[in-house]
């Protein structure tokens, strides 16, 4: 199938290998000639290094690689997806499926980005949120993956499934997309907490809780906006959770250390060189808890440590000295 991937970010083009390795017609669109100019001298990502770029990998700075494609990969940074959306939407032909890989929520609309991809191009295309544990450093070298393919469209969903699946990449089909996109997108606030615990000096013990209590919270807001509590369980749940929190790949765990050691937030955001994503994850996850009215106390405090400056020590203090709590909220009910 011809196949374009828009993004020529490391997640986009470790995608973009996966396509070409199972024998696809794959283009990698880059958002400025320049760069694509660099990974066309260099056959190399600076964000892949050591994973050479086939010359069977066509690279573009055109948008009207879209042309003609069966489906395509939007894999830019959050804030950028529905303007490519926009961009590509009277360039596509009639059912392209259109494939979401980035992991966020749009900041001015709180929207999950399949929903904003949905807004541009109306209804005549599939939309797939493809997600789970996965870092694109490993995915370039070929580490066996595991993720998941959510669509409302069960046909698009084993599309998808076709399409990556080989013996080092397995998707799952799921027609949770509500919960998989949440998933993704708010673990990487719980990321950066664990970050900021781990550069504060706290041990195992102290991340354990960060990441057992923030998936709870991320399933509790989930569910009230139509997720499936089991979706939360799953790869784009519990799995993406662990590998963000726990891996030096994870750009939100590497910020979140910074700033447990002191560096300013808007410092440690510029020091990583890359987007991110649970820093503008934070304040839509809070945003869309008090519309709901659910309780989040962990993102409610990486919020007043990121956004208002409280120190993370006392917010930790705050956070243990809470009124007691059940562990499962329906106990002696």
């Amino acid at each position: 199938m011809k196949i374009s991937v828009l993004g020529s970010g490391g997640w986009g083009t470790a995608l973009a290998l996966v396509l070409l390795d199972n024998g696809h017609d794959v283009t990698l669109w880059s958002y400025t000639q320049e760069e694509s100019a660099v990974l066309a001298a260099q056959r190399e990502n600076p964000l892949l290094k050591g994973v050479p770029l086939p010359q069977e990998l066509k690279l573009t700075a055109d948008l009207g690689c879209v042309q003609g494609c069966g489906a395509v990969v939007l894999a830019t940074p959050s804030f950028a997806v529905r303007g490519t959306a926009r961009a590509v939407a009277p360039r596509l032909e009639p059912g392209t499926v259109l494939i979401s890989v980035s992991k966020g929520i749009e900041k001015d609309t709180s929207l999950t980005l399949t929903e904003a991809i949905a807004q541009e191009v109306g209804d005549s295309f599939p939309i797939v949120a493809l997600s789970g544990p996965s870092h694109a450093e490993e995915v370039g070298r070929h580490v066996p993956t595991v993720v998941v393919s959510a669509s409302k469209d069960r046909s698009a969903a084993e599309l998808v499934q076709d399409l990556f699946m080989n013996e080092r990449f397995r998707v799952y089909a799921s027609d949770d997309v509500v919960g998989v996109e949440l998933g993704a997108a708010l673990k990487n606030v719980i990321a950066l907490c664990a970050g900021i615990s781990d550069g504060m000096g706290f041990g195992d013990n102290t991340k354990a809780a960060l990441m057992t209590r923030g998936l709870t919270e991320i399933a509790r807001l989930g569910v009230a906006l139509g997720g499936r509590q089991e979706t939360f369980a799953g790869l784009s749940g519990v799995g993406d959770l662990i590998v963000t929190c726990t891996s030096m790949h994870s750009r939100n765990r590497r910020c979140g250390i910074l700033i447990g050691k002191g560096t300013p937030t808007d410092q440690a955001v510029k020091e990583i060189g890359a987007v991110v994503e649970g820093y503008y994850a934070a304040a839509t996850a809070r945003a869309l808890a008090q519309k709901a009215g659910v309780e989040m106390p962990i993102t409610e405090a990486a919020y007043q440590v990121l956004y208002n400056g409280k120190d993370p020590r006392q917010v930790i203090v705050d956070l243990m000295t809470r009124k007691r709590r059940h562990e499962l909220e329906d106990s002696w009910v």
